[in-house]
């Protein structure tokens, strides 16, 4: 339900006219430079806690677990994203009481940033050198936890195994281009 995009620009203070190396082959080479940067942060995805879906008896239809907790208790670790005891499978011929999308996986905050300069070639021709970095954190973004409560078994001695459940196993799977950290050299010929 939130998104928020901070871009920005700016001149860097070198060159003729600039605050520093303003004159001789310092101002030709450090001149002209300019910087930006997009900020971007999301929320997270929505998801639903399922279960299986045997006791239904539905062909396609998916199961929903019983929310049998009022506070799911988000831990914001991907080892448990949320309290696991907040979900039970259904072992009825019925549908859970779990609502579809009422969960939110972990959210997303990435850097992008730019440094370029704009060389005048001719009166109508200029060349545009780019050095571009995406994600310069290298921050991962996460994927959604595991929502399926049956995964989830109680060992022999008590203990709680998850196989999954509640924990973030994977990042988003748009691609590389979103997740990595990678850099980008460009010209460009402007006319």
């Amino acid at each position: 339900p939130n998104v928020l995009h901070l871009t920005g620009i700016a001149q860097l203070p070198f060159g003729r006219g600039k605050h520093f190396a303003h004159n001789g082959l310092q101002a030709t080479l450090l001149g002209g430079w300019q910087v930006s940067g997009v900020l971007s942060i999301f929320s997270g995805s929505p998801f639903s806690v399922t279960a299986d879906g045997t006791s239904l008896n539905a062909p396609g239809s998916t199961q929903r677990a019983d929310q049998v907790l009022s506070n799911v208790g988000y831990t914001g670790n991907i080892n448990e994203w949320f309290n696991p005891l907040a979900f039970a499978s259904v072992t009825t011929a019925r549908f859970g009481t779990a609502g579809f999308d009422t969960l939110r996986g972990p959210g997303t905050v990435n850097l992008d940033a730019a440094l370029f300069r704009t060389i005048k070639l001719r009166e109508h021709w200029s060349l545009q050198f780019r050095a571009e970095c995406f994600n310069v954190a290298n921050t991962p973004h996460f994927s959604n936890p595991g929502a399926n409560v049956s995964s989830m078994q109680v060992n022999s001695n008590g203990t709680l195994n998850l196989n999954g459940f509640t924990q973030i196993t994977d990042v988003n799977p748009e691609g590389r281009l979103v997740d990595e950290r990678y850099f980008r050299l460009g010209l460009k010929i402007i006319f």
